[in-house]
């Protein structure tokens, strides 16, 4: 996660992401995580196996997972075993912010794989691996302490949420490079080549968890 600046926000909702479904590779070192769709050397290991439904050719491009027959049964079997440690600790903190507990699953996932201790070289630190004045600002006392980093992360989803208006995609590009960044790309996803792929990313993690919720 880049360095992120101040933001005040109030509660909001996400919305709904189209989905884009393949192969997620990825190791976590101490430099934080790393996900691919394809294995680029012996340290990636397969996280999710994913595999776009028959039916989805004939739908509409912004169907969403709900309305995609077969989407959901192929990503619950999808989901990482990681994931299930931290279930109802997710679930918990997205009934206290008000947020759904997919899109708190998807950032995990992309931020750290479930991985508590998860560090970058950029100083971020946890599953939703949050920087030191994100933690701060967001009452977090121990960035390792699970249930401690996800309040602080789904607190800072919230304000963005409110202040991108629900727009999903500068959300998630103000998680990765700070809601300045996008401000100053007019409202737009900013030209960071780590930026523009951790968004598809994370949606497509969240149509996943979606679709995952929905066949339970």
């Amino acid at each position: 996660m880049i360095r992120r600046s101040h933001v005040f926000g109030l509660v909001l909702l996400a919305l709904a992401a189209p989905p884009c479904l393949a192969d997620i590779y990825g190791f976590v070192d101490e430099h934080g995580a790393h996900f691919s769709d394809v294995a680029l050397d012996s340290r990636y290991k397969l996280y999710m196996k994913t595999k776009p439904p028959v039916a989805a050719k004939s739908l509409a491009p912004q169907a969403s997972a709900e309305t995609q027959p077969g989407l959901a049964p192929a990503a619950a079997a999808a989901m990482p075993k990681a994931h299930k440690p931290y279930a109802a600790m997710i679930a918990k903190v997205a009934r206290e912010q008000k947020l759904e507990p997919a899109l708190l699953h998807a950032v995990v996932m992309a931020e750290s794989a479930y991985n508590p201790r998860a560090r970058s070289r950029k100083g971020a630190t946890g599953l939703m691996q949050l920087m030191p004045e994100t933690a701060k600002r967001y009452g977090v006392s121990d960035r390792l302490n699970p249930l401690e980093n996800l309040r602080g992360g789904a607190r800072y989803l919230r304000d963005l949420l409110a202040l991108f208006d629900n727009n999903l995609r500068l959300v998630l590009a103000a998680y990765n490079a700070g809601e300045g960044a996008v401000m100053r790309s007019g409202n737009a996803i900013p030209n960071y080549p780590e930026t523009r792929a951790y968004v598809p990313r994370v949606l497509r993690h969240y149509e996943q968890y979606r679709a995952h919720e929905s066949a339970l």
